[in-house]
């Protein structure tokens, strides 16, 4: 899982609400384009739902659906790297805390420009290149879900206590 990833390369989600394509460029964010790439190329976004939607802000995911799995990567940070694109609309960057490196495998998209986010060390990695109207589209009904019941059950507990959740049916690499 430490493939170097390609300079540039894309990425497909087919999702429950349709597909989103996301161009990623390493220079922009090397240790989240190298992170992203082998996560998508083992399959850990298959199957991960969209719990955290906040309207005029992002869309969030990247828990896995089994707990095990959570687990594990929960402690498998990696550095920041420094912002060199801003969050605008339709970036793609990893989530993290207030610590410095404490990226691990959540990510969201910018649904709006939070070029706020910049100075925070949130640092893009990639773009949607198509499907932003699916995006926009995803169910935003639950809003924001506390992740320690993800952590502990995994989608079992989002498909019992959230069932409209949109989610990634799979995501593939399109080098």
């Amino acid at each position: 899982m430490t493939k170097q990833a390609p300079d540039t390369y894309r990425v497909r989600f087919e999702t429950s609400a349709g597909d989103i394509q996301i161009e990623v460029e390493r220079s922009f964010s090397p240790h989240g384009a190298d992170r992203f790439y082998n996560l998508v190329a083992n399959g850990f976004y298959d199957e991960c739902r969209f719990f955290r939607i906040v309207p005029n802000f992002i869309v969030q995911w990247g828990m896995s659906p089994h707990p095990e799995v959570t687990a594990v990567w929960q402690g498998a940070t990696i550095p920041d790297d420094p912002v060199q694109i801003s969050n605008d609309r339709g970036t793609i960057t990893f989530a993290k805390t207030n610590s410095p490196n404490s990226r691990t495998t959540q990510l969201f998209i910018n649904l709006v420009d939070n070029a706020r986010l910049d100075g925070m060390g949130f640092a893009p990695f990639g773009r949607i290149v198509s499907g932003m109207d699916v995006v926009d589209a995803l169910n935003p009904e639950y809003a924001e879900i506390g992740q320690g019941n993800i952590a502990a059950r995994g989608n079992a507990f989002l498909i019992e206590k959230y069932p409209n959740l949109d989610y990634i049916k799979s995501a593939t690499i399109e080098e």
